[in-house]
């Protein structure tokens, strides 16, 4: 079983890289581009993610905070 699921992914990656390489040919200088740009990227992928987690958050404990128990019952006593 084992033995099939490797080939079965050998074949499955040289039939991406074949096409891939029928596409477009990547430059030495294309490649040290991307790579210098990743930390960049990465950086602003997570920098967007904190941002997006704490709007979530603010908005979550902000509506958990008209639904509490104890504050539902704030207004009628």
């Amino acid at each position: 079983m084992k033995t099939m699921m490797m080939i079965t992914i050998a074949v499955l990656m040289t039939m991406t890289m074949a096409k891939s390489d029928e596409t477009k040919t990547t430059t030495p200088k294309e490649f040290v581009t991307a790579i210098a740009g990743t930390p960049a990227k990465v950086g602003n992928h997570l920098k967007n993610e904190w941002e997006e987690t704490k709007e979530y958050q603010a908005k979550s404990w902000a509506e958990m905070k008209t639904k509490w128990p104890f504050t539902m019952f704030k207004g009628n006593q």
